[in-house]
């Protein structure tokens, strides 16, 4: 059995080794290095280019290097009928943690506005406010979204969850569903965008959304980029609905140079970088299901295409 590799974005000799270590005898095939292609009945792949899974005649399993899958499934040339496998690791989880605290605190400690006033030479003093007075939702409470909130409720900021079926959380006051998607809004001084992609949630983060929040509020999005209207997010900002935003993921990326978030004041692009899986945890969680795949026994994390995640 030979494993595909294909990835632009992730380190593939880090990656490489910890595959070898979970798999001493692991044909690996490192794009474009494919040998006979025959040969090949798995791949580990983040946005392989076009057609290339679809060429590989014997393939049996498609690994995604991302918790996210809405961008390999836009990709019409996937193949249809095999299982393809999300992937679910704790660094994922971690790093996208780090990533909403480091967006909460600067909110939260002004950094932005002090960043601002840097820039015009002004001396300034914004007092800083509890963390428990800070309210702030979490859109998705799948695995990133529970870990963001305990997070976050862990550094003592009062966090409240949405999620489409009703979920418990210590600490977390969680609402389920459209009907109680109103009252959870009204009470977030932040929104923190988590959701998978699926028809219902494009396009959820638009005018409509903005305006049940409180004015004066910031968004956190990291969840997928088909997501948020981006006129609407501008509008909220010059009206004041919004205060700022930090925006991760796109429709399109890299972000075009000359798209106007890039130098809209209060915004703050990244580029894609909230949480990524680490080869040394990440390659267990493949490991495992290569060894499925060869016993023949049910993949875990099997994306159900017809949800979407």
């Amino acid at each position: 059995m030979a494993l595909l590799w294909y990835s632009t974005d992730d380190d593939v000799s880090a990656w490489s080794a910890a595959l070898r270590d979970e798999i001493d005898d692991l044909d690996l095939r490192i794009w474009p290095d494919l040998g006979d292609e025959r040969d090949i009945d798995m791949a580990l792949v983040w946005l392989p280019p076009p057609g290339l899974l679809a060429g590989l005649p014997n393939l049996e399993a498609i690994f995604s290097l991302g918790a996210g899958i809405d961008a390999m499934l836009a990709d019409p040339t996937l193949p249809a009928h095999l299982p393809l496998c999300r992937m679910v690791d704790p660094s994922l989880a971690g790093y996208m943690s780090e990533y909403v605290l480091t967006v909460a605190l600067t909110y939260h400690r002004h950094m932005h506005l002090y960043a601002e006033q840097q820039a015009r030479g002004e001396w300034r003093l914004h007092l800083p406010v509890p963390a428990a007075s800070r309210r702030i939702g979490v859109m998705g409470l799948g695995e990133l979204g529970r870990h963001v909130a305990a997070t976050l409720s862990g550094h003592g900021f009062r966090v409240r969850g949405w999620s489409r079926s009703g979920k418990r959380l210590e600490g977390v006051e969680t609402f389920a569903g459209d009907d109680e998607r109103g009252a959870f809004l009204a009470g977030c001084d932040m929104l923190v965008c988590l959701l998978p992609l699926t028809a219902e949630t494009e396009n959820i983060l638009d005018a409509d959304l903005f305006a049940a929040m409180p004015d004066g509020s910031f968004l956190v999005h990291a969840g997928r980029g088909r997501q948020l209207v981006e006129a609407d997010l501008v509008e909220a900002l010059r009206s004041g609905k919004l205060a700022a935003a930090t925006i991760d993921v796109f429709p399109i990326e890299p972000l075009p140079a000359d798209h106007p978030l890039w130098r809209h004041p209060r915004v703050t692009v990244t580029p894609h970088a909230a949480s990524y899986a680490q080869a040394a945890s990440g390659a267990a969680f493949v490991a495992d299901n290569i060894r499925r795949l060869r016993r023949g026994d049910p993949l875990l994390a099997v994306v159900d295409r017809e949800r979407g995640y």
